[in-house]
């Protein structure tokens, strides 16, 4: 798994009708043309185009890609160059590059150098003092494209800078606290949770929020306590997400989560995802508490990979959990 994107609930698991990895509900009666009857469910609609279902009700807290460094090397030339990073990246941007390395088969370094100067990246960026600069990388093809981003800006600000890709977080944290490297390209949200849990025991309370500033404002609060600064936000995101079909979503008028509850809560509707996704209050079970939306069915596939989107695009499942940045997304 990519980041601890699944936390365990402090409550009881919702009650959900599990299902085989059969077809049930892919060959049932047609739903009317416009929509499903009510409380029958929707079926799933095979198709080669997925869409993000949108999270109306925030339901996902804010993993918005926002740089994390060392506090030592955080002068204010390294954190204005990783800034510019932040600015010209939303979540559109970031599943094109995605695509790039993951569908299109380019190395991390040649998407990032490609979108470094298709969006004039290293244009007025000031030089710092210098120095010797290692960015960290997670172990997954995103991360490692933000590192390499991260690079590009930092080398037009003056630094000699090498991009190492090291891992989970539970090894690149230690290491960037310690300064062994000094930059490293994060997630907002799930940071948070992880260095309270460092800094407050297993009894922390979960810091990241729905709103963008409040989960910064206490990231920045939590890097005091552990020699980590932060630069600015990005307004790009890569969280939990629930996908469906383009046919899926005209052929029943689905566009949000909302939708999805109001329309989709019956039998026909079987949900794809993790094992671990019903009992997880950002996969079925917030589904259930923040949209009163409920399943015929639940699938288990994998988180946001290969088999949960082959479920979609060949009708298996109705609606499956996917990364809000995945390439698989990308227009066209």
């Amino acid at each position: 798994m990519r980041r601890h994107l699944f936390r365990a609930a402090g409550v009881l698991a919702v009650a959900v009708v599990l299902a085989g990895c059969g077809d049930a509900g892919s060959s049932g009666t047609e739903a009317p043309p416009s929509a499903a009857a009510a409380g029958q469910g929707c079926a799933p609609v095979a198709g080669d185009t997925l869409v993000v279902l949108d999270d109306d009700k925030q339901l996902q807290n804010t993993d918005n890609v926002i740089p994390a460094i060392n506090s030592k090397a955080a002068t204010p030339e390294l954190i204005a160059a990783l800034d510019k990073v932040s600015a010209a990246l939303d979540t559109t941007k970031l599943i094109e590059l995605n695509k790039a390395v993951d569908i299109d088969r380019k190395s991390s370094k040649a998407a990032a150098e490609e979108f470094a100067k298709a969006s004039n990246l290293t244009a007025g960026i000031a030089k710092g003092p210098g120095g010797n600069i290692t960015v960290g990388a997670a172990n997954f093809s995103e991360n490692a494209t933000l590192g390499e981003l991260y690079g590009i800006a930092l080398t037009a600000a003056g630094y000699t800078v090498k991009v190492q890709q090291i891992g989970n977080r539970e090894l690149y944290e230690p290491a960037l606290e310690k300064g062994d490297i000094q930059v490293v390209p994060e997630y907002a949200a799930t940071l948070a949770y992880f260095l309270a849990g460092k800094v407050e025991g297993k009894n922390a309370k979960d810091p990241s929020s729905s709103d963008l500033n409040t989960t910064v404002t206490n990231l920045k609060a939590l890097g005091e306590k552990t020699g980590l600064a932060f630069g600015a936000p990005s307004q790009a995101q890569d969280q939990n997400a629930f996908a469906a079909t383009q046919a899926f979503a005209d052929k029943y008028g689905v566009k949000s989560l909302s939708d999805l509850a109001a329309k989709c809560s019956g039998a026909a509707t079987i949900l794809g995802g993790p094992a671990e996704c019903p009992q997880r209050p950002k996969c079925q079970q917030g589904l259930v508490e923040t949209y009163g939306f409920k399943a015929g069915s639940f699938t288990t596939l994998d988180a946001g990979g290969p088999l949960t989107k082959t479920g979609l695009k060949q009708g298996t499942i109705s609606v499956g959990l996917v990364f809000s940045s995945d390439g698989a997304l990308a227009a066209g």
